[in-house]
Protein backbone atom coordinates (compact mmCIF):
# COMPACT_ATOMS: atom_id res chain seq x y z
CA UNK A 1 0.00 0.00 0.00
CA UNK A 2 2.85 2.44 0.96
CA UNK A 3 4.74 1.53 -2.51
CA UNK A 4 1.43 2.92 -4.30
CA UNK A 5 1.11 5.51 -2.51
CA UNK A 6 4.85 6.62 -2.85
CA UNK A 7 4.56 5.84 -6.93
CA UNK A 8 1.17 8.31 -7.24
CA UNK A 9 2.88 10.94 -5.20
CA UNK A 10 5.71 10.73 -7.36
CA UNK A 11 3.93 10.73 -10.55
CA UNK A 12 1.42 13.34 -8.94
CA UNK A 13 4.74 15.93 -8.39
CA UNK A 14 6.39 15.36 -12.01
CA UNK A 15 2.77 16.21 -13.83
CA UNK A 16 2.21 19.29 -11.26
CA UNK A 17 6.03 20.10 -13.03
CA UNK A 18 5.29 19.95 -15.96
CA UNK A 19 1.58 21.80 -15.81
CA UNK A 20 3.12 24.33 -14.50
CA UNK A 21 5.69 25.22 -17.68
CA UNK A 22 2.51 25.84 -19.48
CA UNK A 23 1.16 28.38 -17.71
CA UNK A 24 3.91 30.93 -18.74
CA UNK A 25 6.02 33.59 -17.19
CA UNK A 26 4.72 36.39 -15.11
CA UNK A 27 6.85 38.83 -17.34
CA UNK A 28 7.44 38.98 -20.94
CA UNK A 29 11.14 37.68 -21.87
CA UNK A 30 12.54 39.05 -24.60
CA UNK A 31 14.88 36.54 -25.57
CA UNK A 32 13.59 35.81 -28.61
CA UNK A 33 14.10 38.79 -30.38
CA UNK A 34 18.14 39.31 -29.15
CA UNK A 35 20.35 39.29 -31.98
CA UNK A 36 24.11 37.37 -31.95
CA UNK A 37 26.51 40.16 -30.46
CA UNK A 38 28.98 40.94 -33.33
CA UNK A 39 32.69 40.12 -33.26
CA UNK A 40 35.30 42.81 -32.98
CA UNK A 41 36.58 43.21 -36.40
CA UNK A 42 39.77 41.99 -36.49
CA UNK A 43 42.85 42.22 -39.42
CA UNK A 44 45.16 39.59 -40.90
CA UNK A 45 48.06 41.99 -39.21
CA UNK A 46 46.16 41.82 -35.56
CA UNK A 47 46.52 37.55 -35.44
CA UNK A 48 50.64 36.94 -35.08
CA UNK A 49 49.47 33.38 -34.13
CA UNK A 50 46.54 31.14 -34.22
CA UNK A 51 45.90 27.53 -34.18
CA UNK A 52 42.43 25.23 -34.67
CA UNK A 53 41.70 22.92 -32.85
CA UNK A 54 38.95 20.57 -32.61
CA UNK A 55 37.07 19.34 -29.41
CA UNK A 56 34.43 16.77 -28.53
CA UNK A 57 31.77 17.39 -26.40
CA UNK A 58 30.04 14.70 -24.92
CA UNK A 59 26.29 16.09 -23.89
CA UNK A 60 25.82 12.97 -21.60
CA UNK A 61 28.49 14.82 -19.15
CA UNK A 62 26.39 17.22 -16.09
CA UNK A 63 27.89 20.32 -17.31
CA UNK A 64 26.87 19.67 -20.91
CA UNK A 65 23.20 18.65 -20.00
CA UNK A 66 21.98 22.36 -21.25
CA UNK A 67 22.82 21.23 -24.28
CA UNK A 68 20.76 17.46 -24.89
CA UNK A 69 18.01 19.03 -22.74
CA UNK A 70 15.15 18.83 -22.97
CA UNK A 71 14.54 15.91 -25.34
CA UNK A 72 11.45 17.27 -26.73
CA UNK A 73 10.20 20.96 -26.89
CA UNK A 74 8.84 22.30 -24.03
CA UNK A 75 5.52 24.17 -23.51
CA UNK A 76 7.70 27.71 -23.53
CA UNK A 77 9.07 27.15 -26.59
CA UNK A 78 12.11 26.00 -25.04
CA UNK A 79 14.13 23.24 -27.07
CA UNK A 80 17.89 21.59 -26.85
CA UNK A 81 20.50 22.18 -29.48
CA UNK A 82 20.04 19.59 -32.00
CA UNK A 83 16.60 20.40 -32.18
CA UNK A 84 17.35 23.81 -32.94
CA UNK A 85 19.94 23.14 -35.67
CA UNK A 86 17.32 20.72 -37.20
CA UNK A 87 14.68 22.89 -37.48
CA UNK A 88 16.57 25.52 -39.00
CA UNK A 89 17.96 22.45 -41.50
CA UNK A 90 14.23 21.23 -42.18
CA UNK A 91 13.01 24.68 -43.00
CA UNK A 92 15.46 25.87 -45.39
CA UNK A 93 16.81 28.75 -43.55
CA UNK A 94 20.35 27.57 -43.45
CA UNK A 95 22.31 25.01 -44.89
CA UNK A 96 24.34 21.85 -43.64
CA UNK A 97 27.46 20.22 -45.08
CA UNK A 98 29.02 16.87 -45.57
CA UNK A 99 30.82 15.93 -42.61
CA UNK A 100 33.59 14.45 -45.06
CA UNK A 101 33.57 17.80 -47.78
CA UNK A 102 32.59 20.50 -45.71
CA UNK A 103 32.06 22.75 -48.84
CA UNK A 104 29.31 20.14 -50.46
CA UNK A 105 25.75 21.07 -48.96
CA UNK A 106 23.59 18.08 -47.75
CA UNK A 107 19.64 18.02 -47.27
CA UNK A 108 17.60 17.00 -44.74
CA UNK A 109 16.38 14.16 -46.07
CA UNK A 110 20.36 13.13 -46.04
CA UNK A 111 20.34 14.53 -42.68
CA UNK A 112 17.28 11.99 -41.96
CA UNK A 113 18.94 9.19 -43.53
CA UNK A 114 21.94 9.17 -41.45
CA UNK A 115 19.80 9.51 -38.30
CA UNK A 116 17.77 6.32 -38.87
CA UNK A 117 14.94 8.00 -40.13
CA UNK A 118 13.16 8.48 -43.35
CA UNK A 119 10.85 5.89 -45.89
CA UNK A 120 11.20 2.31 -46.19
CA UNK A 121 8.21 0.02 -47.76
CA UNK A 122 7.57 -3.15 -45.74
CA UNK A 123 4.81 -6.12 -46.84
CA UNK A 124 2.03 -6.15 -44.00
CA UNK A 125 -0.59 -8.89 -44.05
CA UNK A 126 -4.10 -7.37 -45.18
CA UNK A 127 -7.22 -8.46 -43.07
CA UNK A 128 -7.47 -11.17 -45.84
CA UNK A 129 -3.84 -12.29 -45.11
CA UNK A 130 -2.50 -11.07 -48.51
CA UNK A 131 0.78 -9.13 -47.64
CA UNK A 132 0.62 -5.96 -49.28
CA UNK A 133 3.40 -3.33 -49.48
CA UNK A 134 2.84 -0.54 -47.04
CA UNK A 135 4.78 2.83 -46.85
CA UNK A 136 6.18 2.99 -43.12
CA UNK A 137 8.15 6.35 -41.95
CA UNK A 138 10.38 6.44 -39.62
CA UNK A 139 11.04 9.48 -37.53
CA UNK A 140 14.49 10.12 -36.68
CA UNK A 141 15.26 10.48 -32.68
CA UNK A 142 17.20 13.48 -32.34
CA UNK A 143 18.17 12.29 -28.39
CA UNK A 144 20.58 10.01 -30.83
CA UNK A 145 22.42 13.02 -30.67
CA UNK A 146 24.78 12.79 -27.52
CA UNK A 147 27.76 14.57 -28.89
CA UNK A 148 29.10 17.42 -30.90
CA UNK A 149 32.75 17.96 -32.30
CA UNK A 150 33.51 21.82 -32.75
CA UNK A 151 36.14 23.24 -34.86
CA UNK A 152 37.48 26.30 -33.05
CA UNK A 153 40.57 28.53 -33.59
CA UNK A 154 42.78 30.26 -31.09
CA UNK A 155 44.56 32.91 -31.83
CA UNK A 156 46.41 36.07 -30.06
CA UNK A 157 44.98 39.32 -30.90
CA UNK A 158 47.63 41.44 -30.36
CA UNK A 159 45.30 44.64 -30.86
CA UNK A 160 44.16 44.45 -27.57
CA UNK A 161 46.81 41.90 -26.42
CA UNK A 162 44.29 38.96 -25.90
CA UNK A 163 44.28 35.49 -25.96
CA UNK A 164 40.92 35.01 -27.93
CA UNK A 165 39.07 31.77 -29.52
CA UNK A 166 36.01 31.49 -32.05
CA UNK A 167 34.01 28.84 -33.11
CA UNK A 168 34.33 27.71 -36.54
CA UNK A 169 31.84 24.66 -37.20
CA UNK A 170 29.99 22.28 -35.45
CA UNK A 171 29.02 18.95 -36.35
CA UNK A 172 26.38 16.96 -34.06
CA UNK A 173 27.58 12.68 -33.65
CA UNK A 174 24.86 9.83 -33.58
CA UNK A 175 25.50 7.78 -30.54
CA UNK A 176 23.48 4.67 -31.11
CA UNK A 177 22.99 0.61 -30.85
CA UNK A 178 23.55 -0.72 -33.93
CA UNK A 179 21.35 -3.86 -34.75
CA UNK A 180 23.29 -5.12 -37.87
CA UNK A 181 26.33 -4.98 -35.97
CA UNK A 182 25.52 -5.91 -32.60
CA UNK A 183 27.24 -3.44 -30.92
CA UNK A 184 27.57 0.67 -30.45
CA UNK A 185 27.69 3.06 -33.38
CA UNK A 186 29.04 6.41 -33.36
CA UNK A 187 27.76 8.27 -37.11
CA UNK A 188 29.05 12.08 -37.56
CA UNK A 189 26.35 13.49 -39.16
CA UNK A 190 26.99 16.51 -40.64
CA UNK A 191 28.42 20.64 -40.31
CA UNK A 192 27.45 23.52 -39.97
CA UNK A 193 29.21 27.14 -39.61
CA UNK A 194 28.61 28.78 -36.55
CA UNK A 195 28.50 32.25 -37.82
CA UNK A 196 25.73 31.22 -39.96
CA UNK A 197 23.75 30.17 -36.60
CA UNK A 198 24.74 32.47 -34.29
CA UNK A 199 21.47 34.57 -34.67
CA UNK A 200 19.04 31.48 -34.41
CA UNK A 201 21.39 30.38 -31.23
CA UNK A 202 21.08 34.16 -29.74
CA UNK A 203 16.81 33.60 -30.12
CA UNK A 204 16.87 30.37 -27.53
CA UNK A 205 17.36 30.31 -24.73
CA UNK A 206 19.14 27.68 -22.46
CA UNK A 207 18.33 26.66 -19.35
CA UNK A 208 20.32 28.00 -16.12
CA UNK A 209 19.67 25.57 -13.20
CA UNK A 210 20.78 28.56 -10.87
CA UNK A 211 18.88 30.91 -11.48
CA UNK A 212 15.49 31.35 -13.68
CA UNK A 213 15.84 34.45 -14.22
CA UNK A 214 18.78 34.78 -15.91
CA UNK A 215 18.83 32.18 -18.44
CA UNK A 216 21.33 33.03 -21.45
CA UNK A 217 21.05 32.25 -24.97
CA UNK A 218 22.94 29.34 -27.04
CA UNK A 219 25.14 31.72 -28.39
CA UNK A 220 26.24 33.58 -25.27
CA UNK A 221 26.57 29.89 -24.13
CA UNK A 222 29.06 28.82 -26.49
CA UNK A 223 30.77 32.38 -26.04
CA UNK A 224 31.24 32.34 -22.14
CA UNK A 225 32.43 28.65 -22.47
CA UNK A 226 29.12 27.04 -20.31
CA UNK A 227 31.27 23.88 -21.22
CA UNK A 228 33.44 20.74 -21.16
CA UNK A 229 34.96 19.02 -23.77
CA UNK A 230 38.29 16.92 -24.91
CA UNK A 231 40.62 18.40 -27.33
CA UNK A 232 39.70 15.32 -30.09
CA UNK A 233 42.96 16.75 -32.81
CA UNK A 234 45.37 19.79 -33.37
CA UNK A 235 46.47 21.67 -37.03
CA UNK A 236 49.25 19.35 -37.98
CA UNK A 237 51.66 18.72 -40.62
CA UNK A 238 49.61 15.20 -41.17
CA UNK A 239 46.28 16.37 -42.79
CA UNK A 240 44.73 17.37 -39.52
CA UNK A 241 44.96 13.40 -38.23
CA UNK A 242 43.12 12.68 -35.10
CA UNK A 243 44.85 12.14 -31.45
CA UNK A 244 43.21 8.56 -31.89
CA UNK A 245 45.30 7.49 -34.54
CA UNK A 246 48.58 7.62 -33.32
CA UNK A 247 47.57 7.51 -29.20
CA UNK A 248 45.26 5.03 -27.73
CA UNK A 249 43.73 4.79 -24.34
CA UNK A 250 44.85 6.82 -21.61
CA UNK A 251 47.51 8.04 -23.58
CA UNK A 252 45.28 9.78 -26.10
CA UNK A 253 43.69 11.53 -23.17
CA UNK A 254 47.11 12.64 -21.72
CA UNK A 255 47.75 13.99 -25.16
CA UNK A 256 44.42 15.93 -25.65
CA UNK A 257 45.61 17.14 -21.97
CA UNK A 258 49.00 17.93 -23.38
CA UNK A 259 47.64 19.95 -26.14
CA UNK A 260 44.92 21.92 -23.66
CA UNK A 261 48.03 22.65 -21.58
CA UNK A 262 50.48 23.92 -24.51
CA UNK A 263 47.72 26.84 -25.13
CA UNK A 264 47.70 27.39 -21.61
CA UNK A 265 51.85 27.84 -21.34
CA UNK A 266 51.59 30.17 -24.56
CA UNK A 267 49.43 32.43 -23.22
CA UNK A 268 51.06 32.55 -20.19
CA UNK A 269 54.61 32.78 -21.50
CA UNK A 270 53.57 36.24 -23.38
CA UNK A 271 53.89 38.32 -20.30
CA UNK A 272 56.42 39.27 -18.15
CA UNK A 273 56.38 39.17 -14.65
Amino acid sequence: MKRIFLLGLIVLLFSSAGFSQSFGNIYNKAIENSEAIPYPFLREADVPWSKRIWRLIDMREKMNHTLYYPLTERPDGRKNLISIILGEVKAGNLNAYDPEAMNVSVTYSDIESSMGGGIDTVQIPDMQGVPRDTVIYYEPDPADVKQLMILEEWYFDKKHSTMEVRIIGMSPIRVFFDPQLDRMSRVQLFWIKYEDFRDTFAKHEAFNRFNDAQRISFDDLFLQRRFSGTVYAESNVYDDRLINQYKVGKSALYEAEKIENELRVFEHDLWEY
